[in-house]
Order: structure tokens, then sequence, then C-alpha cells
């Protein structure tokens, strides 16, 4: 059995790169990806919460590295693409999980709050897989996972311009695997919940919020960052082979609740 099952879900000999790493959904896929065997290079802004990050993970006999980037910048993306595959080859799975998210009334929002937001959470995600995509589609081989929201699919929360960023990055991931899954990369957007994570501190902290999501979802409580480990295994190995261009919503239930 265990030699059937690593046919599937091993990732052994292969590269993950993953931004938003340091926490949160991006930590828990980065982790659940090197534990399946592939060495990881995590990315995100803050120096000291990545190397924390990378001794976590070093610790549970992961290979990891890091590079620390400001992903609103295009100089930084690019940056990124360069050192990423010096530390263990070039990348075969890419996690784009780092977001941002400026909660303010439409009617507040600037053309700088556009501009920010649409840089991390869209514009990242096109240029890394303009970069690293079309090398995956040389090997023959890869994954690529797109995080999306539920502000993809519906309005909630000051979607705003957060919403716009995120319904593209469904559009990005089709147009993704419309390219490159005929050379065997494909392309999957993740639609999380509601999440407990740093990101989602500023609505955990108003009173009676976090009951009321968690009530909203059919399982009856909030996501926690694990409950991505077994999607992001899946979805960057074999078994997920036939499966591109989706939508996969792991939120207990709560978009159809």
């Amino acid at each position: 059995m265990s030699s059937y099952l690593d046919t599937l879900f091993s990732l052994r000999g292969r590269v993950a790169l993953v931004t938003g790493a340091s926490s949160g959904i991006g930590y828990a896929m980065a982790e659940a990806i090197g534990r399946a065997g592939a060495a990881v290079i995590l990315v995100a802004r803050r120096l000291d919460d990545l190397a924390k990050a990378v001794r976590a993970l070093e610790g549970q006999g992961v290979r990891a590295a890091a590079v620390s980037a400001d992903l609103g910048d295009r100089a930084a993306v690019a940056r990124v693409c360069a050192e990423a595959p010096r530390a263990f080859g070039e990348i075969d799975i890419l996690v784009n999980a780092a977001a941002n998210n400026i909660r303010k009334p439409m009617t507040e929002l600037t053309p700088d709050d556009y501009d920010q937001t649409i840089a991390v959470n869209l514009t990242a995600p096109f240029l890394l897989g303009q970069h690293f995509g079309p090398r995956m589609t040389e090997r023959g081989w890869g994954r690529i996972i797109n995080i999306g929201s539920q502000q993809s699919i519906s309005a909630f929360g000051d979607s705003g311009v957060y919403g716009a960023a995120k319904a593209g990055i469904c559009g990005l991931t089709r147009s993704q695997a419309e390219a490159w899954s005929q050379y065997g990369v494909t392309s999957n957007t993740i639609i999380p919940g509601f999440v407990l994570t740093p990101m989602t501190a500023p609505v955990q902290a108003v009173p009676g919020r976090v009951e009321a999501l968690a009530a909203r979802s059919m399982i009856g409580r909030n996501g926690v960052p694990t409950d991505f480990a077994g999607a992001a295994v899946f979805l960057s190995g074999a078994a997920s082979v036939y499966i591109t261009g989706q939508t996969i919503r792991v939120d207990g239930g709560f978009s159809v609740h």
C-alpha cells in the first residue's frame, strides 16, 4: 500500500516555491509539501519570520531555504525568479499564497490602495507564473496552485479591490491551464473559507464575528492553516494529474451554506 500511495502523493525529487510562506496558509502548505518529500523555498517579506519558518521546517527534516521579497515590487519579483532556483534547482511546484487585503468601504478606496492590492494578489502570481510556467513545460511537468478567496466567487466583507483581484486569480488559473496543461503543467485555485490567520486578525477582533462566521460553515468551525495540508499535497503531485483550471473550495461548506 505504501508503494502505491507513494506513486500518487510522494513529492520526493520535486522543488516547490511558496509565497506568503512565513505564516498562515502559505506556511501550512509549504510544510505539507515539504513533509511529502519536496525541497521548499519560502518567500515572504520579513526576514525574522522567514528564518523561523525555515528552522521549523528543517526541524522536521524538510530541505528549506528562503528569499525575502516584497511581491508588490516587480523588481523584487524578478529577483525571486532569479534567486529561487539557486537553492535546490528548477521549480516544479509554484504556490501563490502571498496576499494583502486593504479592508475599507468601496468609496474610501484610493488608486494607491488599488495598485498595492492588484500588485500583490494578481500581478505577482502572473509574473511568477510567466517565469516558471514555461520552464515547467520544457521539462514536461509542473504544478501551479493559486490561492483565491471567498471574494473570488461572492461579495463578502468589504470585498473592494481584493475581491476584484481574487476573482482575477481564478481567471488567471484558467488561462494558465489553457496554455500549459497539454505540456504536463496543471494550474488550479484553492478557495479558502474564513481561516484563523494573522491576515484575518482585524476581522477576528470584531466582537461576535468569529462565532458568526463559524456558524456559517457547515462543519461548524472556522478554518485553520493545517486544513490546507491535504489539498496542497494532492494538487502538487501525481494524484491530481487530470485536474486543471479548477477552483477547489476548501472551506468547510462555507460557500454553499
